[in-house]
């Protein structure tokens, strides 16, 4: 498999370059480099993409930690459509200069707003109209959202792609658990400065720290109309769709209600039909325009009344059975708002003889397990980057004796879930500290189960982030576990199955159930934990299933 040719520094290499680099890219040389003074005197390396003659033009701003002659192509295309392109190397990255860290120049940290300086040198151009855009995926995206979030109101648009607007749970410790492979592949083949992963680290908790870098206390210093496109399987998922609600919801004067989500059956490596093992029929592309990045400039940048006019807030993809053509589902969808509308939350509980079932089970029933942190289980695809991600096929999963897996009986009619999914669970531990993971599958006519979504949550922080409550060894608790939005049809003759279960590595650091801090010391133990459900526990999934939609549409 490709997937296994090529090393993790390659693969991510490889999305990045899917992200951000069009496909029309050529190596020719910017019209123009300067070096852009910021508020501290530190100089931003910065190309300029000009129309030939002398008018006044709109602007498209990129900024990028991955080398600026990396979106040559996005500003050569950009200069064909009437556009000035500005492309910047962020804070101490390639050209520019200033400290090699994370994100340090984005509008994040604080004293450090190079995106508003470059907004505030670019409008004193003669060559520009005063119309300003931004434009990127993934990193690129993110320098937008901290851009957006310093209050600035010389922002006209804003196209975003699988971005987070919110470090701590998108991006670094989902659930409290540091996103490992993730994290540490990409600090090492971006080649930040070596303390950048002990800076992150230092912070377990959602700290003052971790809070400069959050959209959600400052939604109404953003002022500006954005699309915001994600994938269902993207390592960002969630915080697409956030950052869409966020500005459309709580957003200030040109944001509210002035947004577009978009949302597909896709990884961190957007516009593509397959997302892992499975292959979604028309789900590389929406069959409106909405995907059109000219066109949504063309709007907002020139004025030109064109598909945006009348476009729906939201456009997505609700995934089906992909091995059959016939199969309901596997179709985009449009609503006004997200999550459309009705849904209704149904829990699903985990019973006994690991049955799934919709109605509350009354007997009590425990599941107790070994979560041995030196012999984990295996992340299997899902919302990673420098691994394999998307749907993958569980049973390696499924056979660890470190997971606990509960299915549903067989699906008599075609079952809709969109929206945000949750589990909560009663479970109880040996250890003063351990995880606890959820993972939602659909198991298929022949057996074969793939993932759809997951959570995952560290029992130290599961009455909030900022603080740590230890586990009484033995004592019965509650944990609740995000496990992010889905779209998805399951079909007829399929299943439903949830895993439970305490690690999943190298997706996510290892609880080595001892308490001490995060990597403290080298010392492991193993674990207890035990799964319980009845009337007292009523362990379940909360579905939001989908109510009054043909769903052989």
């Amino acid at each position: 498999m490709l997937l296994k040719s090529i090393t993790r520094r390659g693969l991510i290499a490889l999305l990045l370059l899917l992200v951000v680099v069009p496909l029309s890219a050529q190596n020719l040389p910017p019209s123009q480099t300067l070096g852009i003074p910021m508020r501290d005197g530190k100089k931003m390396a910065t190309d300029l993409y000009l129309p030939a003659g002398q008018g006044k033009f709109p602007v498209i701003l990129v900024r990028t930690p991955y080398g600026k002659q990396g979106v040559a192509g996005f500003g050569i295309d950009g200069v064909k459509h009437g556009y000035a392109v500005v492309a910047q190397d962020t804070r101490g990255r390639a050209a520019s200069e200033g400290e090699n860290l994370p994100f340090i120049g984005d509008g994040w940290w604080e004293g450090h707003q190079d995106g508003l300086d470059t907004l505030e040198w670019l409008v004193k151009q003669p060559w520009c109209n005063g119309k300003i855009g931004t434009w990127g995926g993934s990193a690129l995206g993110i320098t937008q959202l901290g851009m957006a979030g310093t209050g600035t109101k010389l922002l006209s648009a804003q196209h975003i792609v699988v971005g987070a607007p919110n470090f701590y749970p998108y991006l670094t410790f989902p659930g409290g658990v540091f996103k490992k492979a993730m994290i540490e592949d990409w600090l090492t083949a971006t080649k930040h400065e070596p303390n950048a992963l002990q800076l992150w680290a230092a912070h377990t908790t959602f700290d003052s720290f971790w809070k400069q870098f959050d959209l959600n206390s400052r939604w109404n210093r953003v002022h500006a109309p954005a699309v915001h496109l994600g994938g269902w399987y993207d390592i960002f998922g969630q915080g697409t769709i956030d950052s869409f609600v966020g500005y459309q919801t709580k957003g200030g004067e040109g944001a509210r209600g002035k947004q577009v989500l978009v949302m597909g059956p896709w990884t961190h490596g957007v516009m593509q039909n397959k997302a892992g093992e499975l292959t979604f029929r028309n789900g590389n592309r929406p069959p409106n325009k909405v995907a059109d990045t000219w066109l949504w400039f063309d709007y907002h940048l020139k004025g030109i009344q064109n598909d945006f006019a009348e476009m729906p807030a939201v456009t997505y993809y609700v995934m089906g059975d992909a091995s059959d053509s016939n199969a309901p589902g596997n179709v985009w969808r449009t609503a006004n708002q997200w999550p459309p509308m009705p849904t209704k939350a149904t829990p699903l509980y985990l019973a006994q003889e690991k049955r799934l079932s919709l109605v509350k089970p009354k007997q009590v029933a425990n599941f107790p397990y070994t979560y041995d942190p030196a012999s984990p289980t295996p992340t299997a695809g899902g919302p990673q980057l420098t691994i394999p991600s998307g749907a993958v096929e569980q049973s390696k999963v499924e056979s660890h004796s470190g997971v606990v897996v509960f299915t549903s009986d067989v699906l008599t009619e075609p079952l809709e879930v969109t929206g945000r999914v949750r589990a909560k669970l009663w479970v109880s531990s040996t250890a003063p500290d351990t995880d606890f993971t959820v993972k939602l599958c659909d198991v298929y006519p022949d057996g074969k189960s793939y993932n759809i979504c997951e959570g995952v949550i560290r029992a130290r922080f599961r009455k909030g982030f900022e603080r740590e409550v230890f586990l009484t060894p033995g004592e019965i608790v509650p944990v609740e576990i995000d496990l992010w939005s889905t779209s998805i049809i399951f079909n007829k003759g399929h299943r439903l199955r949830v895993q439970v279960a305490s690690s999943s590595f190298p997706g996510y650091d290892p609880n080595p159930n001892t308490g001490a801090g995060f990597r403290a010391n080298a010392e492991k133990r193993t674990a207890q934990n035990t799964l319980y459900t009845g009337s007292k526990y009523p362990s379940h999934i909360l579905l939001p299933i989908m109510q009054g939609i043909l769903i052989d549409d």
